[in-house]
C-alpha cells in the first residue's frame, strides 16, 4: 500500500465517518420535531394557542436587552401607523 493510497483511505473513511454522525443527527432532530410538535399538540389540547407559545419561546431565547429593543421598535411602528392604544 502506497503512503497516497493510505492518506486517500483515511480521509475516506474519515468523510464517511462524518456523514454518518451527520445522518444519525438529522434522525435525531426529526424525532426531536416530533416530539415538539406533540407537545405543542398538547397545550393546544389544554386550551393553549400554539402560536402564542412560539412567541415567548422565541423571546425566551433572546437577552433582556435585545428584547426591549425589540419591544421598543415594536410600539413605535405601530405609533406610526396609528396602531397604539
Amino acid at each position: 500500500m502506497t503512503d497516497a493510497f493510505q492518506t486517500e483511505s483515511v480521509s475516506a473513511d474519515q468523510l464517511k465517518a462524518f456523514i454518518e454522525r451527520i445522518e444519525r443527527l438529522e434522525e435525531e432532530k426529526a424525532g426531536l420535531s416530533e416530539d415538539i410538535k406533540g407537545v405543542y399538540q398538547e397545550a393546544k389540547g389544554n386550551g393553549f394557542d400554539g402560536a402564542t407559545i412560539r412567541k415567548i419561546i422565541a423571546l425566551r431565547k433572546q437577552d433582556y436587552a435585545e428584547r426591549q429593543e425589540a419591544e421598543a421598535i415594536l410600539e413605535l411602528y405601530m405609533q406610526a401607523l396609528g396602531m397604539a392604544g
